[in-house]
């Protein structure tokens, strides 16, 4: 988890700091697999140079960005965890809990979806 150091660290509050580097340790621990890189300033996870999901911070959320199809595919279930989402990410409020079991059916779902995509973005 050494490439997101930097990113992790330029985070000023604490608990935001904390959540954000557990959620990428638990991403890289769940899915050894995937690549972790820095891109545009965000923490991503790749798989044979594809993109699966990706992650930035702001003043009141989490945001997790798994493309749009991951989004459309799961929108009931994210607003069934309590989480708002736009066409591009996933906002998880820094006061409620991550949905891990989520997390983790997007990424599959991606990972499946891109298994054949040859460039970083879906066409």
């Amino acid at each position: 988890m050494e490439i997101f150091g930097k990113f992790i660290g330029q985070i000023d509050n604490q608990q935001h700091r904390a959540r954000t580097e557990a959620v990428l340790g638990w991403v890289a621990k769940e899915f050894p697999n995937l690549m972790p890189i820095i891109k545009w300033n965000q923490p991503m996870f790749t798989d044979h140079g594809t993109y699966i999901i990706g992650f930035s911070v702001s003043k009141h959320h989490l945001a997790v960005a798994p493309e749009l199809a991951g989004i459309n595919y799961f929108s009931e279930q994210i607003m069934a965890s309590g989480y708002e989402h736009s066409k591009q990410l996933i906002r998880m409020p820094w006061d409620r809990p991550v949905d891990y079991d989520l997390l983790k059916k997007i990424i599959e779902f991606n990972m499946m979806d891109k298994a054949e995509c040859t460039t970083f973005w879906r066409k």
